[in-house]
């Protein structure tokens, strides 16, 4: 169970820094700096797709344990 809540709360926390430069993206673009708005949305990006690798394998995690308790 240990490793399943570790990867909900690293999945978590890679949310929340893709929504930070998501933020900081936005304030860029606002203030017509596309050099750096372009950095922090791909940094955005790369955050999303770490959340996304977390949530994937607390999902895995939870099937296997569903597995041994009915095995």
């Amino acid at each position: 169970m240990k490793k399943q809540e570790d990867h909900h709360e690293l999945a978590a926390e890679h949310f929340e820094q893709a929504a930070a430069h998501h933020r900081t993206a936005g304030q860029h673009l606002a203030d017509d700096e596309h050099e750096a708005a372009s950095h922090h949305a791909h940094l955005a990006h790369g955050h999303a797709i770490h959340a996304h690798e977390h949530a994937v394998q607390a999902a895995k995690n939870q099937v296997e344990l569903h597995e041994e308790a009915t095995a």
